[in-house]
């Protein structure tokens, strides 16, 4: 019998000839309303950032490529005062919200949630999400106060879609997208989701949808994970999960985010599960796009089916700048998304030129990781006044109010131009905005004074240790940003860096004999452990974010309703004229003949006065654009 013997059956292989294909995916992540290359803050526009940018390279992308799919990881809707005082009720505004007409805009093909989403609220979040033109996914958040609830959203999303091959034919393929965000969201924002929402374990939740999501048909599955990259073990509850979800079976690519980092990135994140040669994380193909429109994260997934079946046979991972900190000129921005943004971003800026105040000296943080900031201590005076006001009859009127609040923007991950920088004169709506970026609200915390003593610890691990006598070591662990630096106004005290970091980033016991904070007085005089007072600070850090601990229940003295940056434009008005500098809250202990290096903003040169200190020297620029400074302890 020969091969052309007619009663032979063609094989499989025959019959289904292997068809090649490649997907394109791109990712943004924890835009935070950062649409156009504007700094509402310092009022400023042609900023190296903004969706408006990224949307060069989506259009570039989308040229270079057949198939070509556009995907938003969270965090989204909050970040900026288009999106926290414009797109807010009351605010006079009667559009859709800014983030969502331009993701309409820009076709996106799903978007994930991220833990910024619910700063707003519930029923805020679900009325904004009325006018996407594309599906939202969250898998692991339920509604009700305990489980079994039902899902906030959809928990993952089919996506079917006729992709090309190497030849131009058309093919089926349903690509599978699963939205995580972290646990955390019930704890960070309890005032506003507190009975309404439960949420499940990342890991857990996605173990146990995988396989279902097969079983319904997808042929590929993504992940939209709001979650970071952590080296630590996976366990029940853990923040940045992006390495164990990327190595749960059945997933083919990871679209990830939360901290802000990029990956894959040269110089980057490496540690056991991170390859950025290869562009993956537990061996997945993954991306993780930086933040504010800073990336865009392009995902080529090579495809071969065979016998009916897609499979990813190779991959390629990259996240685009829209800003090289070598160049000196950005992608252009996208005039097709600034004009459909032009009426929401003139609303913003007529809204936040409301004057509010005045100050007799400039508010910046480009110093606030090496001296006492008068900037942070605009906020911790309007937290004081205000929970004074607060506890005016209650038992706790006669406790010593004291006010925690760290530098919100130190630089860091956000960039050589992320600092407040406010001159002296009149105040408007925008600086008080940028004095604290974040929607928290007033928490008043009843503490001892060994309490006080341990939130100073965890504030403090973001100080590398320092040897004394030695020159030029680098102050700050780039790996933990500035804004977990509390400072504790009411309070003075003196913080040791010879000696090591008592906890983790994350808050865990590093060294139970490591004790950084001196001479911890309040009105001058020694802190015994057993004395009460009662600390103002924000929702947020009362929560236990970061490297601090989540106090109970019965701490809570105070839960305010208002957000702090109206408390601090309540506290401008009233005051009339911030005034200069006082008395230091906290000093370095001195170490003679040792200096340390702070990487800040190069408008540090232009802040009056910043660098008339005997005991600062300053380097030039970093390559990443950053102005070194030598200090002298």
């Amino acid at each position: 019998m020969t091969s052309h013997d007619p009663s032979l059956k063609p094989s499989p292989q025959a019959q289904t000839p292997t068809v090649r294909a490649t997907l394109r995916l791109l990712a943004t992540t924890d835009l935070h309303a950062n649409l156009l290359p504007y700094d509402y803050y310092a009022d400023k526009g042609d900023q190296p950032y903004g969706l408006a940018r990224t949307a060069t390279l989506i259009r570039a992308a989308r040229a270079e490529a057949e198939n070509v799919m556009l995907f938003d990881n969270g965090d989204a809707l909050q970040g900026t005062p288009l999106s926290d005082i414009t797109a807010q009720t009351g605010s006079g505004w009667t559009g859709a919200h800014p983030v969502i007409t331009a993701m309409n805009h820009l076709g996106y093909d799903a978007a994930g949630l991220g833990n910024h989403e619910f700063n707003f609220g519930l029923g805020w979040l679900m009325q904004a999400l009325t006018a996407a033109r594309f599906p939202v996914t969250c898998a692991n958040i339920l509604t009700g106060p305990e489980a079994p609830g039902r899902p906030l959203l959809p928990p993952y999303l089919m996506l079917s879609r006729q992709i090309a091959d190497s030849h131009g034919r058309r093919h089926p393929l349903t690509l599978g997208v699963l939205g995580l965000v972290p646990t955390q969201i019930t704890v960070w924002d309890t005032y506003h989701l507190a009975g309404q929402l439960t949420a499940q374990d990342m890991v857990q939740t996605a173990r146990r949808l995988v396989p279902q999501m097969r079983r319904e048909g997808a042929d590929l599955i993504l992940m939209l994970a709001h979650t970071g990259i952590d080296a630590g073990p996976d366990h029940p509850g853990m923040e940045n999960a992006a390495l164990p979800l990327a190595a749960l079976p059945g997933v083919n690519a990871i679209i990830a985010g939360h901290s802000h980092q990029v990956f894959p990135e040269d110089g980057g994140v490496r540690q056991a599960g991170v390859d950025p040669e290869a562009g993956t994380l537990s061996g997945t193909p993954a991306v993780m796009a930086g933040f504010r429109g800073s990336h865009l994260g392009v995902l080529d997934l090579n495809l071969v089916r065979q016998h009916g079946k897609w499979q990813v046979q190779s991959h390629r991972a990259e996240a685009r700048a829209v800003a090289s900190a070598r160049s000196h000129a950005p992608v252009p921005p996208d005039p097709a998304l600034g004009a459909a943004l032009r009426v929401a971003h003139d609303a913003t800026l007529a809204l936040i030129s409301r004057p509010v105040g005045h100050s007799a000296a400039p508010l910046h943080t480009y110093l606030a990781m090496a001296e006492c900031s008068a900037a942070v201590r605009v906020v911790t005076r309007a937290q004081r006044v205000a929970l004074r006001r607060a506890l005016a009859g209650t038992v706790h009127e006669g406790l010593p109010i004291l006010s925690a609040s760290p530098p919100f923007k130190t630089g860091g991950r956000g960039g050589p131009q992320h600092f407040t920088d406010i001159p002296a004169g009149p105040l408007s709506l925008r600086h008080a905005a940028d004095l604290c970026g974040f929607p928290n609200t007033l928490c008043g915390l009843r503490l001892s004074g060994a309490d006080l003593r341990d939130w100073l610890e965890r504030a403090a691990v973001c100080f590398r240790q320092i040897t004394p006598g030695g020159t030029d070591q680098m102050l700050c662990d780039p790996d933990i940003p500035g804004h977990v630096f509390d400072l504790i106004d009411g309070l003075s005290y003196r913080i040791d860096l010879s000696v090591p970091p008592r906890y983790t980033a994350a808050g865990m016991l590093a060294d139970p004999d490591a004790r950084r904070i001196r001479d911890l007085c309040h009105d001058g005089r020694p802190v015994k452990d057993g004395a009460m007072f009662v600390l103002a600070t924000n929702s947020y850090r009362a929560s236990g974010a970061g490297p601090y601990r989540a106090w109970p229940a019965t701490t809570l003295v105070y839960q305010g309703r208002t957000i702090m940056r109206d408390l601090v434009v309540d506290h401008l008005q009233s005051t009339g004229t911030v005034q200069g500098p006082s008395a230091p809250i906290w000093r370095f202990t001195p170490m003679p003949g040792t200096s340390v290096l702070l990487d800040t903003g190069p408008g540090v040169r232009q802040a009056p006065g910043a660098l008339d200190h005997v005991d600062i020297t300053d380097l030039g620029q970093t390559d990443c654009g950053f102005a070194r400074l030598r200090l002298a302890l």
